[in-house]
């Protein structure tokens, strides 16, 4: 059995916006039993007991993942992945799709289940109860390949029976798309790949990155920039990945509406030697970062910001800055690249070392590459104000004299 399904819950109305739930004590992934839990540092986003960052503790929850999505991509023109909650004063939620594959397992009288769910699945998947196998899934995937390559122009040989009307393509494709996408990082629930989406979900996104209440003392003039800063990223960069066969991104999903070319994709593609192709053969389609060939029967990733002239294999689409994959396919944007929201974010404006948030006052502390809050410029040892004192600056830590002395002794 597989089923994809919205994970909404109704306890978000009895959240209070804007506050984390308390976290002290949650074991560090990264310590590895050292630590005796997530003591919370007064404005650092790190903890007290082992310096390691917030998203080694994995502090946040589903709930407060999808409602930090839905805040993302609210007033947007991705806001059709998110759902109002009743009572909610106008909060929105992330619509997040989970594929759930089960196949039962004969065992004597009592059947057992080998499960897979899969805390996200691609946008696009139809959310509807599907019931099916492996053998069917892998039946269907079949009949695809043979599809895909008939549309290109060569054929695929052999027969695997008909494609079972109750299993939607758009299934089959969020399946191929989890297959293509290293092990360690699928997001499988109580495996590393889960934990892996949930610190990046941290790390790319910070919620201080488009929530003014989760940041620390704005002046009045310093919240309406912010306000305009988020406000003209998700109107100019903001995006959400689509997968697709090669050629078939932007096209519509509804059922039995005539699937146009869309905008900014290419009648004919271009080869890998540049020159136009010849309709009678095979269209190639190349992968924007690695500019290899994309299989016709293997799913890409679109970005309509780019244009559907462009697509990437799964494990392409990353970040241009620190190219680790882009979480949930959500993007940024920028100099023909996508980008994850906490560099393209810091592209625009200094973050402080300190506290990991977005300046927004033109009166700061810069050291080289790196910046602070005034009053964020202390001693990462003693924390005591470096602002006209002696400090130095080792990979990145701000320390005082002494401090930096006696972690070299």
């Amino acid at each position: 059995m597989a089923k994809v399904t919205k994970d909404l819950n109704p306890a978000v109305k009895k959240m209070s916006l804007g506050q984390l739930q308390s976290a002290r004590g949650v074991a560090c992934l990264g310590c590895k039993g050292t630590c005796s839990g997530f003591e919370p540092h007064s404005w650092r986003k790190i903890c007290k007991s082992c310096k390691c960052s917030q998203e080694d503790h994995c502090l946040t929850s589903d709930l407060e993942d999808d409602r930090k999505i839905g805040r993302l991509l609210m007033d947007s023109k991705y806001s059709t992945l998110t759902a109002r909650v009743k009572g909610g004063d106008g909060i929105r939620i992330y619509k997040r799709n989970r594929m759930i594959m089960t196949n039962p397992i004969a065992t004597g009288k009592d059947p057992t289940f080998d499960t897979i769910t899969y805390e996200w699945a691609p946008p696009g998947v139809t959310q509807k109860l599907v019931w099916v196998s492996y053998q069917e899934v892998s039946r269907c995937q079949w009949k695809l390949k043979q599809a895909a390559h008939e549309r290109a122009g060569c054929g695929l040989q052999g027969s695997v029976g008909e494609n079972p009307k109750h299993i939607d393509p758009g299934l089959i494709r969020g399946l191929q798309y989890m297959e293509l996408i290293p092990k360690e990082k699928q997001p499988v629930t109580g495996t590393e790949g889960a934990y892996y989406r949930r610190r990046q979900l941290m790390h790319q996104l910070p919620i201080y990155d488009q929530d003014p209440s989760r940041c620390r003392g704005l002046l009045e003039n310093e919240l309406k920039l912010m306000e305009e800063f988020v406000k003209q990223y998700k109107s100019e960069a903001l995006g959400v990945g689509e997968v697709a066969l090669p050629g078939q991104g932007g096209l519509p999903k509804e059922e039995g509406k005539q699937q146009e070319k869309p905008e900014g994709a290419e009648t004919i593609a271009p080869t890998t030697n540049g020159s136009l192709s010849d309709p009678s053969k095979e269209v190639e389609y190349v992968c924007e970062l690695c500019k290899g060939v994309a299989p016709p029967d293997s799913p890409v990733v679109y970005s309509d910001r780019a244009g559907y002239s462009k697509q990437w294999h799964p494990t392409c689409f990353v970040c241009a800055k620190c190219s680790e994959p882009l979480v949930d396919l959500i993007y940024f944007w920028k100099d023909g690249a996508p980008w994850c929201g906490r560099h393209y974010c810091e592209s625009l404006r200094p973050r402080c070392s300190g506290c990991d948030e977005i300046i927004f006052s033109e009166d700061y502390q810069r050291v080289e590459d790196l910046a602070w809050h005034r009053k964020h410029f202390v001693c990462e040892g003693c924390e005591q104000l470096l602002s006209g004192r002696a400090y130095i600056v080792t990979k990145g830590q701000l320390l005082c004299p002494t401090c930096s002395k006696s972690k070299r002794s």
